[in-house]
């Protein structure tokens, strides 16, 4: 069984669990206890939650703490396996690259949901509930496609990552998240 903890929340344009990073300002991650004992403790500022906030789950499977990335307004999300305490810190360091690498292996630009850069992101509180709840759902998706695979050790995680991408969800008007991130920058703002 997986276990979700939530990391934080990120303001503006990417969002690590309970992390956030704002286009206008890069605002700080913050999250559950077990997260924040290996990232750190979150910022005191609150932030409003935004569409291009990012968001990260920490699962725990087969013994091995697991990464969930997940975009506010899209849903776009980068499931990474067996992550290590130390590639925590500093958070953005290891998810910038990760979300880059993703957006353009989908045939979208780098910064196609939005400037990241890895050394501006910064804990914060959750501040959507709604992208949690999804994440949720997303959780129990890799557990079980994890599993169905074998496995950590023998699971395909670019055609898990590639399915988490894919597959239609409530939350977003019943659109597969690589869909909202295509047509992203169209939308009005």
């Amino acid at each position: 069984m997986a276990v979700v903890a939530e990391l934080g929340h990120l303001q503006g344009q990417v969002v690590l669990g309970r992390q956030a990073i704002s286009r206008r300002k890069w605002p700080n991650v913050g999250g559950d206890s077990q997260l924040l004992s290996i990232v750190g403790q979150p910022s005191s500022t609150a932030y409003a939650p935004a569409a291009t906030d990012w968001y990260a789950n920490l699962l725990w499977i087969e013994r091995r703490k697991c990464l969930v990335v997940t975009h506010a307004g899209t849903l776009f999300s980068v499931f990474v396996p067996d992550v290590q305490a130390a590639n925590l810190r500093p958070i953005g360091r290891l998810v910038v690259p990760l979300l880059q690498a993703e957006l353009v292996g989908d045939g979208l630009l780098p910064d196609a949901l939005g400037a990241l850069r890895a050394k501006e992101v910064v804990l914060a509180r959750t501040a959507d509930r709604s992208v949690l709840g999804s994440m949720n759902d997303m959780a129990l998706m890799i557990e079980s496609s994890v599993w169905a695979d074998g496995g950590l050790r023998t699971c395909n995680v670019t055609e898990l990552n590639r399915h988490l991408r894919r597959h239609i969800s409530g939350a977003r008007g019943y659109k597969p998240p690589i869909e909202l991130a295509r047509g992203w920058n169209q939308r009005a703002d």
